[in-house]
């Protein structure tokens, strides 16, 4: 698995460091809810991303979600709130439960009518599945 996430990684340009140990990333994705009603969401989560995959960072600590929080301009004694009083939760067990009933278990998944592409994926077969469902008539490659 971690030979496929790899390639595909290199494929894309993504950065993915050879990591020896996986993290409990449930405080991230509390804390990532957070950014985003706080606009900053693709930030955070592009930091979360490199912080795990490139650095090798343990995602699930408190010190480093809050460097995370503060690198990407959130205010950190709010960050601190959020984490230390669990205020998204809740949120996050109904994103779970959601993801449960849809048989998700992993990220990205992207699901489109009863087609279903896990993990990161190349643009075209993205946009093949978007095509298939006639949402985009042609797809302009970023």
């Amino acid at each position: 698995m971690l030979e496929h996430l790899q390639r595909t990684a290199d494929d894309l340009g993504l950065p993915f460091a050879t990591r020896t140990r996986t993290y409990n990333s449930r405080l991230a994705q509390e804390l990532g809810l957070w950014a985003i009603d706080k606009g900053k969401g693709d930030a955070f989560h592009l930091a979360a991303f490199r912080a795990y995959f490139s650095g090798g960072l343990n995602i699930g600590n408190h010190a480093v979600l809050l460097d995370l929080a503060r690198n990407v301009g959130l205010p950190v004694e709010e960050a601190e709130e959020i984490l230390s009083g669990r205020v998204y939760a809740e949120k996050v067990d109904e994103d779970w439960a959601d993801s449960k009933i849809r048989g998700i278990t992993a990220v990205p998944t992207f699901i489109m009518g009863q087609h279903k592409l896990v993990g990161a994926q190349k643009f075209e077969s993205l946009a093949d599945m978007v095509t298939l469902y006639g949402t985009a008539r042609t797809i302009i490659k970023p």
